[in-house]
């Protein structure tokens, strides 16, 4: 479906792992779509970069990505696989792909879901790095970062000014909650002991 400067189209999804190109990384929210996409869009008039929003119709989940290349076999799309978590996917399941253009992200909060990100030393340089690789953020999602050969997974708890906005070429500020399992941690029994003190 195409009208008014908007591309919809069905696709069958899968996981990069299943495109056969040894190139294309996990790391980032950016998809492979079909040539003919590009084709439909370039005599459109849409806002670019391209941006995304990509649906998993049956059970009411959304994100938000940017498109990595137009070579994917016609009416497949292929998507990180951490993408395919955070939309409840299985491999070959239909997809609704839409084009739309986002606020840009004035702020981010994000929870990590392991205490072990603590390790890092300077989490938010690492942080800012990593959404280099990302062209937008959902509120909600869990999306992954790699240090130093360790995949981290970080909920985006907070998003400033929508619950989707893009990260391309903008300032954010980025803050972060508690990690998972804080609480108990070997982390907050040192705060208390320092506290104490």
């Amino acid at each position: 479906m195409y009208g008014g400067g908007v591309f919809k189209t069905q696709y069958q999804c899968n996981s990069f792992a299943m495109c056969g190109k040894p190139n294309v990384t996990e790391d980032g929210d950016k998809i492979l779509l079909p040539p003919t996409a590009l084709q439909i869009i370039a005599n459109m008039n849409v806002e670019w970069p391209l941006l995304f929003n990509i649906s998993n119709d049956d059970l009411g989940r959304s994100t938000h990505c940017g498109a990595l290349e137009f070579t994917s076999e016609e009416g497949v799309c292929y998507i990180p696989y951490w993408m395919m978590q955070n939309l409840l996917l299985e491999e070959g399941a239909l997809v609704t792909v839409t084009n739309l253009s986002l606020p840009k992200a004035s702020y981010a909060k994000f929870r990590a879901q392991s205490v072990d990100f603590l390790e890092i030393t300077n989490h938010r340089a690492v942080l800012e790095v990593s959404l280099r690789k990302y062209t937008c953020l959902t509120k909600g999602d869990i999306i992954f970062i790699k240090h130093a050969g360790v995949e981290h997974s970080l909920e985006v708890t907070d998003l400033k000014p929508a619950n989707a906005c893009s990260i391309i070429e903008t300032d954010v500020q980025t803050d972060f909650d508690e990690p998972v399992g804080y609480k108990e941690s070997v982390y907050a029994a040192h705060e208390r002991a320092a506290e104490a003190e």
